[in-house]
C-alpha cells in the first residue's frame, strides 16, 4: 500500500489551483457529511434492542461507514486517523440535528451531496484536470485526509 505522503502527492497533482483548493475545502467535508447523513437513513432494528438508549441515534449505516473509514485511516496514518475520527464524530452528531429540519434527512443530505459535487466538478474544470477518484476510487477517502494533513501542518503536528 502507498504511504500517506505518496497518496497526498498524487492527490495534490490535480489540486494546484487556488480556486479548486478553496472549493475542495468546502465541498469535500460536505460530501463526507452528506454520505454519512444519507447512510444514517438505513438503521439496524435488530441491534436497537441491545443498545443503550444513548447510542440509539447512532444505530445506522452512517456509523458503520465511519468505523470502516476509521480503520482505513488508521492503516494509512494512525495520527491523521484521530483528526478524521473527531471530524466524523462531529458529522454523526450533526446528522441528529438534521432530524429537526422541515425536510427529511435524506432530502437535506441529497441536496448537500449534489451541490457539493457540482462544486467539485466546477473546481476541476477551473483546474483543468480530472478528479483523482476517476483514476482510483480510494481517492474518495484520500480527499478528507489530504485536507486534514493541511490542518495538521498548520498546527505543527506530524502525521
Amino acid at each position: 500500500m502507498k504511504s500517506i505522503d505518496q497518496w497526498f502527492d498524487e492527490y495534490g497533482e490535480s489540486h494546484q489551483n487556488k480556486t479548486n483548493k478553496l472549493i475542495h475545502w468546502l465541498c469535500v467535508p460536505t460530501i463526507f457529511f452528506s454520505i454519512i447523513a444519507l447512510a444514517s437513513e438505513i438503521t439496524f432494528p435488530f441491534i436497537a434492542s441491545v443498545l443503550p438508549e444513548t447510542f440509539l441515534p447512532y444505530n445506522h449505516l452512517g456509523t458503520l461507514l465511519v468505523f470502516m473509514a476509521f480503520i482505513f485511516y488508521v492503516i494509512l496514518s494512525p495520527k491523521i486517523s484521530i483528526g478524521l475520527l473527531l471530524f466524523s464524530m462531529v458529522c454523526l452528531v450533526l446528522v441528529t440535528f438534521l432530524n429537526n429540519l422541515p425536510f427529511t434527512v435524506w432530502q437535506s443530505a441529497l441536496f448537500l451531496f449534489v451541490i457539493a459535487w457540482i462544486g467539485q466538478f466546477y473546481g476541476h474544470k477551473v483546474e483543468g484536470k480530472k478528479p483523482s477518484f476517476l483514476k482510483d476510487l480510494v481517492f474518495l477517502l484520500i480527499g478528507p485526509a489530504w485536507l486534514m494533513g493541511f490542518v495538521y501542518r498548520r498546527l505543527g503536528l506530524t502525521y
